[in-house]
C-alpha cells in the first residue's frame, strides 16, 4: 500500500502541474467502464452520451461550479473525484475513479478524505453519493469511511444512495 504522503491531491484547475489530459483520460476510463458494466458497452468516447463526452472534452466547463480533485502519484494523474457544490442541501461525490494499475494503494481513501475535509471547511454538513450495486468494493470503502445507505434521490435501478455527515 502506498503511504498517503506519496499521493498528492490537487484541486483542478489550480496551481498544479498541467493535468487536463490526465483528467480527461481518467474520466474517459470511468465512463467507458461504467457503460460496459451497465451492459451498454461502447467502443470509444465518441459512443458515449453527450453529457459524458462533454465532461471528457471540456472538464473545465462541465465542472465549472464543482471541485475536482486529482490524485497524483510521482506526477502522474492516477485518480479523480468531483465534489459538487451544494445547492439547497448536501454536496455530492461523483466520478471517483482510480486507474486500475494504481488501485490498492489508498488513493481512493485519500481523495475521499480530501473531499470530506473540503466540504467541512466550506460549511457543508452532509455529503452524499450514489454507486452501482455491483461495485461492492466501492460500497465497502464508503462504508468503512462512515457512509450509510439512505433513501434514494435517484430512482435508477441498481443504484445505491449513501451519505454521511462531514
Amino acid at each position: 500500500m502506498t503511504d498517503h504522503r506519496e499521493v498528492a491531491i490537487v484541486r483542478w484547475p489550480g496551481q498544479s502541474p498541467p493535468i487536463g489530459g490526465g483528467l480527461a483520460a481518467l474520466l474517459a476510463a470511468y465512463h467507458l467502464r461504467t457503460e460496459a458494466e451497465k451492459g451498454e458497452p461502447v467502443a470509444s468516447v465518441d459512443g458515449l452520451p453527450d453529457r459524458y463526452r462533454a465532461e471528457i472534452t471540456d472538464p473545465r466547463t462541465a465542472f465549472a461550479s464543482d471541485v475536482v480533485l486529482v490524485a497524483l502519484l510521482v506526477g502522474t494523474a492516477v485518480g479523480c473525484l468531483v465534489l459538487t457544490s451544494p445547492t439547497n442541501g448536501p454536496s455530492e461525490i461523483k466520478r471517483l475513479w482510480i486507474d486500475p494499475q494504481s488501485r490498492g494503494r489508498g488513493i481512493a481513501s485519500a481523495l475521499l478524505d480530501a473531499a470530506l475535509a473540503h466540504a467541512k471547511e466550506n460549511g457543508v454538513d452532509t455529503v452524499r453519493l450514489s454507486v452501482w450495486e455491483w461495485r461492492t468494493g466501492a460500497i465497502a470503502l464508503y462504508e468503512r469511511l462512515g457512509f450509510t445507505a439512505t433513501e434514494p434521490w435517484d430512482e435508477r435501478d441498481q443504484l445505491v444512495c449513501m451519505q454521511r455527515a462531514t
